[in-house]
């Protein structure tokens, strides 16, 4: 490839691409790049924050794990000291110290609300006790079915341990009457939290974060040579924008729908772009893939190695094999079947299908050079059809009585957000819930590989003149940077979370630096990146690629197949090849 200069030489700028390599300069004036530091700043950050500040009460894990200990060399199930020692080691988190609330409190979203939009932002005391008190009755009901559950759960155990836990019967019975008060016991906290509705004021914390999340995106621009005051003072709308996407999602009909804060976000942004038209002082903060991409930094310290090989086999089989395999045929449906002229449309659909949504399809795009158009084309499909898988994948499980662990594993590798796959996981149970959410997560690791063989292929086959050789600076050119740091995240992280202990890190890392920081920080990057992407589309420009309905053909087909492939791998690989694991979960 030959050098491609894109300026004089004399020019401050000056920039030289010799076949993808990556200069200097490079690193803190692409986008790409700084997308990378600006996440592991934020991650630098979050270790900064909790890892030396653990919760008082997690001196006591060690008694928790010897009473559990002693409590499974005790009797043949679980027993009710067994659990109560499980609760409260799980109760143990550094998100519930003084300091980790402020945070939270800062970062969290717009509120769930019913009539009142406002009740979103500001909820008083009056409010908060009128919104309890129908759920009273039903909450005393739930309580007083906990405390009868547990008598009969004690009485249960008594008796099977008084036959030394001998008796088969018994120890069935006893079993089964635990159970049933575990779930006594979580139905019972479920209506509690309906009664006790907190009151909060979310306005002054909202707009410490507008100027927040200014400051910190301003700064990367600056360093990358764009005006630091024109990209703050068009910073607000966007995030304005993203603030009434989230307020649409926790609407109480459209949170039960699943209609979630990127489709609005999209929605709103589009609404603005085709009647008045995006302002052009907003503009400089209309930065979709800035945003996004620093989330992705940070998704990637959420991929744990142990977590990827605590559910075993099956899972990694069920999220490595139908993935890939339904990517490529739905690439050739494309190509072959439906004759998509676009082959970077059809490759970024695919991946946004096939893989986990929005991550894979802005990886993918950046890979193949697709254009703006294709991958809001893309994003939008994978936002409505995750919306209806959400409900309906878990009420025809539900209808048809499929087990909570392959109903998990089948949404966990179906269903793209990752948002969407833990809601309509939680609808089934817990086991559900864990199973999908931990597919989701070993799914997302193809973030990286999908790019890189996009980015491969697109240089072998698609863009290469006849007679020439691959390059692999051209590779390297065409590969998103910021997988890089996604990558760099997740080994990190991992190296860290083995190194502090499973039970230390499911404190500081998960319940910590994760869940108490970043985590928040990247919905809230993806909120962003989403109303950009409504700001800076036009319907105009989707015109050419909706002809015949292709995309949506693909999308039908390529979901059709997934949803049939993965169950079917999902059976065979938990109720057949690998029925111990399946067991032990």
């Amino acid at each position: 490839m030959a050098t491609d200069t894109v300026k004089s030489q004399a020019d401050p700028d000056y920039v030289v691409i010799d076949s993808g390599k990556t200069t200097l300069r490079d690193l803190y004036t692409k986008e790409d790049w700084m997308a990378v530091w600006m996440g592991f700043v934020l991650l630098i950050v979050g270790l900064l924050i909790y890892l030396p500040n653990p919760p008082e009460k997690a001196a006591e894990i060690p008694k928790y794990n010897t009473v559990m200990k002693e409590e499974a060399a005790k009797a043949p199930f679980k027993t009710i000291e067994w659990h109560n020692a499980s609760s409260a080691k799980r109760g143990v988190r550094a998100t519930s110290q003084n300091f980790a609330k402020t945070i939270q409190n800062f970062l969290s979203a717009p509120s769930d609300w019913n009539t009142n939009p406002l009740d979103a932002l500001i909820r008083t005391e009056e409010t908060a006790k009128a919104m309890g008190a129908p759920y009273k009755e039903a909450a005393d009901k739930a309580k007083a079915a906990a405390e009868a559950a547990i008598a009969k759960a004690k009485a249960a155990q008594a008796a099977a341990a008084a036959a030394g836990f001998k008796d088969a019967n018994l120890n069935a019975a006893a079993d089964k009457d635990i159970k049933a008060w575990q779930e006594a016991k979580d139905k019972a906290s479920k209506a509690d939290s309906k009664v006790n509705v907190k009151a909060y004021n979310r306005i002054p914390y909202l707009i410490g974060l507008c100027i927040m999340l200014a400051v910190f995106f301003g700064i990367g621009k600056a360093i990358m040579g764009v005006s630091f005051g024109k990209f703050v003072v068009g910073f607000p709308a966007v995030f304005f924008l993203a603030i009434l996407a989230y307020m649409a999602e926790t609407q109480a009909l459209m949170k039960y729908w699943g209609f979630g804060f990127p489709l609005w976000a999209i929605v709103f942004g589009l609404l603005i772009s085709n009647t008045v038209g995006t302002p052009k002082w907003i503009m400089p903060a209309v930065c979709t893939e800035y945003y996004i991409k620093t989330g992705l930094v940070l998704l990637g310290a959420e991929i744990l190695f142990n977590k990827i090989l605590a559910i075993g086999k099956p899972g990694i089989f069920v999220a490595w094999i139908c993935t890939p395999i339904t990517l490529i045929l739905t690439y050739w449906f494309g190509q072959k079947i439906v004759k998509m002229p676009s082959k970077t449309l059809n490759i970024t659909i695919s991946a946004d299908m096939s893989v986990c949504g929005v991550s894979a399809a802005i990886a993918t795009a950046a890979a193949c050079k697709a254009k703006k158009e294709e991958l809001t084309l893309a994003i939008g499909l994978s936002m409505v059809f995750t919306a209806i898988c959400m409900v309906a994948q878990p009420a025809f499980a539900k209808l048809v009585g499929m087990p909570e662990i392959l109903a998990g594993a089948w949404m966990g590798s179906t269903i793209d957000s990752t948002g969407a796959v833990a809601a309509a996981g939680a609808f089934l149970g817990q086991k559900a819930l864990y199973v999908a959410a931990t597919i989701k997560m070993i799914q997302n690791v193809l973030i990286g590989v999908v790019a890189f063989c996009v980015a491969v292929y697109w240089c072998a086959r698609v863009d290469s003149k006849p007679g020439a050789s691959v390059s692999w600076w051209e590779i390297w050119y065409r590969f998103p940077k910021f997988v890089v740091g996604f990558i760099v995240a997740s080994i990190v992280f991992s190296i860290i979370d083995q190194s502090v202990g499973k039970d230390m890190s499911s404190v500081m890392i998960d319940h910590g630096v994760l869940r108490g920081f970043t985590r928040i920080a990247r919905e809230w990057f993806f909120a962003l990146a989403f109303t950009c992407i409504g700001l800076e589309t036009n319907f105009k420009e989707f015109g050419p690629y909706f002809k015949g309905g292709k995309p949506i053909t693909l999308y039908v087909f390529g979901q059709s197949f997934q949803l049939a492939f993965t169950l079917l791998i999902g059976y065979i690989m938990f109720y057949i090849v690998f029925p111990e694991i399946t067991a032990a979960i």
